[in-house]
């Protein structure tokens, strides 16, 4: 029998596939189970317009078969099977496309498509297998035919016999190397995994001959082995029943089954879109923080599907990075797939699914913010660091998508709230939105900045979280107010008029306040009565842009920037404190400096920061003490 060359494209793209262009070799066995269901799928639409025809489910079948002693593999399907001139136009020309023009003449609108080019998928097996023959008899058809190839030098085609009307491919899987064990490919365990991960929606049984014990009938606590022909994959997928038939339970055990986490999920949402584009996906929204969520190593994405088939394990292209704690999978038919069958083109519609799935995300979310108060809180203590990311990346393109989702700690309420409960609750001579940020809510409550704010009556929003004042930068507005930190330089409030001082206090504070600035020059910007003090002596405060909180968050980086905040001592001009820095301005500039740096320094430990010199800071304890 005379051999036959491939094309020339052909070969070169037959090399690559030996070579493994997939990424996982173990990704043949889906390729060929696919196409042993788009034979079939091709007989069911055969049937649709030929009377004489009928196409009974329960008669159409896959088989995976191993031979260790051989070391053959064997996938037999009882599809449409294959003429000469098909074998020909399908197996001697990589991605020629028989299924794809086959289901050109032949759609259908009830799911059975057919998946794929058929070519491609095919030559996938010899990434495994040193020689491949395909034994197959096309349907009305007396002759069966023989096509065989061991690789890149060509292929035979050569008449035979078959009883049946199907397709049986032998895979002579390759022997071990260093590098590659080839035997997992016989290992009856790891074809049922295979199966089970990629075509376990398949719609048509894929059996298998499963081996097993069982006590012998005549002999007490002796066993014996035997053999069963066992239906692998599970055929009715969840995403395609009614959502009435399932309950919470089913998408539990869904959750559950596909690994996407050891907890419960919070929330599930089942979609079936038949709009522009059609799809179906389940997602979850889990309840707890997956342990390398916010590490690099984490990668997020959906499963994605054609009729059933994986395709991607995790396609980061449908979901945003905000939500990318969201599990969960997408099946579409109308998706565009190239050579691979794993890398998807980034076409219309996979971008309209996207979308899709980006506002059903948000809605639920919504719904359960609203509905389920409790349980979003549940989800926003493990994920809302996520979406304060969401507001902060990309320059705050995504802000209107989240604002309405954030929730920070109030101090009136004792809680967390969102936006628009604070600004429903703002009093009409209120111009900002007012907040605090530190390491915990308690000791926010004891920062000193923040008593004018509650003396008015204001609701403060706490920020504990590093991302916090990032966002709201970002953010600048809600409903048009403004946020303000109760640490920045103007509150917005005028002081009562007993506390504001007189203008010949004024004036001989300010030779006060320049003199101590002198004294702290370098390490605040300046020293003034502060407005805002009522009980605590002194504070620090910002001017422009980078805060004290954000001054911080920057330094404790792994490079860590060498940033400074325009810090402002303020001192409460009515507290007993300050009589003494009166006193001492008038006679002794030995102890001014002593008691504005003890003031500085008792400034900084307030806020949490590095005192420059502790040994320094307790000799001056230690003066006053004397």
């Amino acid at each position: 029998m005379a051999k036959k060359e491939f094309k020339a494209e052909s070969k070169r793209l037959l090399e690559m596939m030996i070579n493994s262009i997939y990424t996982h070799r173990e990704i043949f066995l889906r390729e060929l189970i696919s196409n042993a269901s788009d034979a079939i799928d091709k007989i069911y639409y055969k049937a649709l317009t030929d009377e004489n025809l009928v196409f009974n489910k329960e008669d159409y079948y896959i088989k995976v078969s191993a031979d260790k002693a051989n070391r053959t593999l064997t996938i037999t399907d009882s599809g449409i099977g294959m003429t000469q001139e098909e074998l020909e136009n399908n197996l001697g020309v990589i991605a020629k496309s028989g299924s794809l023009a086959f289901k050109g003449e032949n759609e259908a609108k009830d799911g059975h498509n057919i998946i794929g080019q058929f070519g491609v998928g095919f030559y996938s097996a010899f990434m495994v297998a040193d020689m491949v023959t395909v034994t197959t008899k096309a349907l009305g058809s007396d002759q069966a035919f023989k096509w065989e190839s061991t690789g890149t030098d060509g292929y035979t085609i050569e008449p035979c016999e078959k009883d049946s009307v199907g397709t049986e491919i032998v895979l002579k899987i390759k022997a071990n190397t260093e590098e590659d064990q080839y035997d997992e490919c016989l290992e009856e365990y790891r074809l049922k995994a295979i199966i089970k991960k990629y075509s376990d929606f398949i719609r048509y049984p894929i059996k298998m001959d499963i081996k097993g014990q069982r006590p012998k009938e005549d002999a007490e606590n002796e066993f014996e082995e035997y053999v069963e022909e066992q239906t692998v994959n599970s055929m009715v997928p969840i995403w395609r029943k009614n959502k009435d038939e399932l309950t919470d339970e089913d998408y539990n055990n869904f959750y559950a089954e596909k690994r996407y986490g050891f907890d419960k999920p919070l929330k599930h949402i089942h979609i079936k879109a038949d709009g522009a584009v059609v799809y179906n996906a389940i997602l979850f929204i889990p309840e707890n923080t997956p342990f390398d969520y916010y590490t690099k190593e984490f990668e997020k994405g959906l499963e994605l599907y054609s009729n059933g088939v994986l395709i991607m394990e995790k396609c980061g292209d449908l979901i945003p990075d905000y939500f990318s704690f969201v599990k969960g999978m997408v099946d579409s038919e109308d998706l565009s797939l190239n050579i691979s069958r794993e890398m998807l083109q980034h076409d219309r519609q996979l971008t309209m699914i996207a979308k899709n799935i980006k506002n059903k995300i948000k809605s639920a979310l919504q719904s359960m913010l609203k509905d389920e108060r409790e349980k979003y809180e549940k989800f926003y203590s493990a994920f809302g660091r996520q979406l304060k990311f969401g507001v902060y990346n990309d320059y705050g393109t995504h802000k209107d998508v989240l604002q309405d989702l954030l929730m920070f700690y109030s101090s009136t309420e004792k809680k967390l709230v969102t936006l628009d409960e604070y600004v429903s609750r703002m009093p009409e001579d209120q111009k900002y939105i007012y907040y605090a940020a530190g390491e915990s809510t308690q000791r926010i409550e004891k920062l000193p900045q923040t008593e004018m704010v509650a003396d008015k009556g204001y609701e403060i929003l706490y920020f504990t979280d590093d991302v916090d004042e990032f966002a709201i930068k970002m953010l600048m507005t809600y409903k048009e107010k403004e946020f303000k930190s109760v640490s920045s330089g103007d509150l917005g409030i005028e002081p009562d008029a007993e506390d504001k001082p007189s203008e010949a206090e004024e004036g001989e504070n300010k030779e006060l306040f320049e003199s101590m600035s002198s004294i702290l020059a370098g390490r605040v910007k300046s020293v003034r009565a502060s407005k805002r003090l009522k009980s605590h002596p002194v504070c620090l405060t910002a001017e422009g842009e980078l805060t004290i909180e954000m001054e911080k968050i920057l330094k404790a980086m792994p490079n860590g920037q060498d940033v400074k905040a325009d810090k402002v001592l303020e001192i409460n001009i009515n507290h007993d404190v300050f009589k003494s820095l009166k006193e001492a301005y008038k006679g002794d500039q030995e102890k001014l400096a002593l008691y504005t740096n003890l003031l500085y320094n008792q400034a900084l430990l307030i806020e949490g920061l590095t005192i420059s010199d502790p040994v320094e800071f307790t000799n001056d304890i230690c003066k006053i003490m004397v």
